[in-house]
This record gives structure tokens, C-alpha cells and sequence, in this order.
């Protein structure tokens, strides 16, 4: 009994603290820039992170608008200038942006390359300005 109810602690505490989104943020970067250096990147991210919080500057995004269009592009292989629900929210968790077992709610529609830019835009301010 003990033991669940230090995991269910465990779990809370991290999702507070956001935990989890973080670590699927830094790991996201990691993976997109391949530094030679991996942990000195780590920690300079974390420390552009600290800084931004104190002094209110742009959070350090690792992807910028053409490389999230272009990441559209490519889902929109057949240039319809829509992408499917399955393959947005694909797209959000490899980003580190959404959990695989979020839940979203697909209107029926196709997403936008102007509603996928809006999204990514607001999940990462969301995600930095949480630590």
C-alpha cells in the first residue's frame, strides 16, 4: 500500500512541476541539433531557460517558423496545405509538445499550416514559461 500511494506522490510531483514536458522538450533539441556535446548543451539550454525566466527574453526555441513549415511540408506530401489529425499529433509529441496519451480533440478537419504554426508556437511558450 505504501508503495502505491509513493509512486501516486511520485507522479503528482511531477506532473506540478511539469516535469515530464521538460525532459521531452530537452530531449526533442538534443535529438534535432546532435550536439558533439551533449550535456554541456543540456545545460546551457537549461541555463538560457533560467536566464529568460529572470529577465523576461525569448524562451530558446529550437525550432523557428521555417523549420516548422517545413516539417509541415513534408507531412503534406501531396501539397493539399493540410495535414491529418493523426499526423499533427504525431508531429506534437515527437516535438516533445504533447504526451502519446494526451488527449486532443479532432474537429473533422484537416489542420493548417497556420493552426499547426499556432499551435507549436503556444505549446512551447507554454512548456517554458511553466519553469
Amino acid at each position: 500500500m505504501a508503495t502505491s500511494s509513493r509512486e501516486q506522490e511520485a507522479r503528482d510531483y511531477l506532473e506540478k512541476h511539469r516535469i515530464m514536458e521538460l525532459l521531452n522538450y530537452l530531449t526533442s533539441s538534443l535529438l534535432f541539433f546532435q550536439p558533439d556535446k551533449p550535456r554541456e548543451y543540456l545545460v546551457s539550454l537549461l541555463e538560457r531557460l533560467r536566464l529568460a525566466k529572470l529577465t523576461g527574453v525569448a524562451f530558446p526555441f529550437f525550432m523557428d517558423q521555417s523549420n516548422i513549415v517545413a516539417m509541415f511540408e513534408m507531412m503534406d506530401s501531396s501539397n493539399k496545405g493540410t495535414i491529418s489529425f493523426v499526423q499533427y499529433k504525431k508531429a506534437l509529441n515527437t516535438l516533445g509538445l504533447c504526451t502519446a496519451d494526451e488527449v486532443l480533440k479532432d474537429d473533422g478537419h484537416g489542420i493548417t499550416l497556420d493552426k499547426f504554426k499556432q499551435e507549436v508556437d503556444k505549446r512551447t511558450k507554454e512548456i517554458w514559461s511553466a519553469f
